[in-house]
């Protein structure tokens, strides 16, 4: 899985994974419902995806804006999965069978 994650992941991008992971944590012991924390890291990530991807590309046709807003989106799909499989692979080394 992680070889796999590496191949989709921006090497660049990959800080966030960890990034979300922490921020999830934090937004565990807040006051938000367990079931909207996968969503809330999921808008968290697109937007700080597609902020790099702008910021990071030279853009000057409306072809390379859309792919730069689909790259970001994607990205950050992606990390913020990454992400919650880290967190699973935490809560499941945790228990005992």
């Amino acid at each position: 899985m992680y070889e796999l994650l590496k191949e989709m992941i921006k090497p660049e991008l990959f800080v966030l994974v960890p990034v979300l992971y922490f921020f999830g944590a934090a937004l565990k012991r807040s006051q938000l419902a367990d079931k909207h924390i996968p969503w809330v890291l999921g808008i968290v990530a697109m937007a700080m995806g597609l902020i790099y991807v702008l910021a990071t590309e030279s853009l000057s046709t409306w072809q390379e804006i859309l792919l730069a807003i689909f790259s970001g989106i994607t990205q950050g799909v992606l990390c913020a999965g990454a992400s919650v499989y880290v967190n699973q692979i935490v809560k499941q080394a945790g228990k005992e069978e």
